[in-house]
């Protein structure tokens, strides 16, 4: 009885520390991209709330919670209320099967740093990043708007066309390491990592995952010189920062399954396992962020012709490779 009520307790504690870790890094991520962008654009980024800015996503916090919650008229309410919510919690609930690194003992017990280590860990992370689409395309067409429908209508035919590349980038990797388990998947990477066999996987995952993510050049469902600001276009103060949270939340757990699918996840020389994985989600996300203010948004056509005639079969022809490199 003892045993099973500690493990209930350290589950809690595991899951309220990656909640709190989550949602500072989320806050801290917002705050780094200003500051990145504004540096390429050679201006200053924030710089009034507290030293360097620091405290501006606290103010910003501040700002999303006080400001009035509107809701359009005509609209499904409780669909345009729940729609944000979908998008938060699919992001966080990617995380419970994220290894944060080896096995610690403490008092005598073997704590794992992972939330839940599944057999079918990566079928898992799919499965949510798809019932996330719901809540960008169930949040347009709740609000009774040509634009915010429009942006849910580009969402769902952009995780359609990209979750297929997605998943078929990552079959090399599943062949290598013959398990879904992301913690297998690591063990599988103890001599090297497999972005240096796989680095054409890589590529397809990081453009997919990036047009899943919906950040620029493949923000077409937001498309501001378009569509307003598009499935969002009427939502404001909190459930705004919710679709807000959620893309950054979603940009964190890219940098994590990068880390743990191509860069060997928690290994790494000198530092704990846990702090190796958080350099590598800030790198992932560095990458993505200067990439957004390098690249301009592509136009739709393009956005889907990339999709379906260049990565699909460049991740086809990935497959056979493996294959017959594995066989031979």
């Amino acid at each position: 009885m003892l045993t099973w009520i500690a493990g209930i307790v350290f589950l809690i504690v595991k899951l309220g520390f990656v909640l709190i870790f989550l949602l500072v890094l989320a806050a801290y991520l917002v705050w780094v991209e200003r500051k990145f962008l504004a540096r390429l654009q050679i201006r200053y980024g924030p710089n009034r709330a507290g030293k360097f800015g620091l405290l501006q996503p606290i103010a910003d916090v501040i700002k999303m919670i006080t400001k009035e919650d509107t809701v359009p008229a005509d609209c499904d309410r409780v669909i345009f209320l729940l729609a944000p919510a979908v998008v938060v919690f699919t992001a966080f609930l990617m995380f419970a099967v994220i290894p944060f690194g080896a096995d610690v003992t403490l008092w005598g017990r073997q704590i794992p740093l992972i939330i839940s280590d599944l057999n079918i860990g990566l079928l898992y992370v799919f499965g949510l990043s798809s019932l996330g689409v719901y809540g960008v395309a169930l949040g347009g067409w709740a609000s009774n708007s040509k634009y915010s429908l429009l942006g849910g209508i580009r969402g769902a035919a952009q995780m359609i066309s990209y979750e297929l590349s997605l998943g078929l980038s990552l079959v090399p990797i599943v062949m290598l390491s013959r398990s879904f388990s992301l913690v297998d998947i690591v063990q599988a990477q103890e001599s090297y990592p497999f972005i240096l066999v796989q680095p054409v996987a890589f590529v397809i995952f990081m453009i997919s995952a990036m047009a899943e993510s919906k950040r620029i050049p493949f923000d077409l469902p937001e498309a501001e010189n378009e569509l307003g600001a598009g499935y969002h276009t009427e939502y404001s103060g909190i459930r705004f920062g919710l679709f807000f949270l959620g893309e950054y939340v979603h940009m964190q757990v890219l940098g994590a399954l990068v880390a743990v699918l191509f860069l060997g996840g928690w290994r790494g020389p000198l530092l704990p396992g846990p702090l190796w994985l958080l350099v590598k989600i800030i790198l992932v996300s560095l990458i993505m962020i200067w990439i957004r203010g390098t690249l301009p948004r592509l136009r739709y056509d393009q956005l889907m012709a990339l999709g379906w005639k260049v990565l699909i079969p460049l991740a086809l022809i990935n497959i056979m490779v493996t294959g017959a490199a594995i066989l031979f």
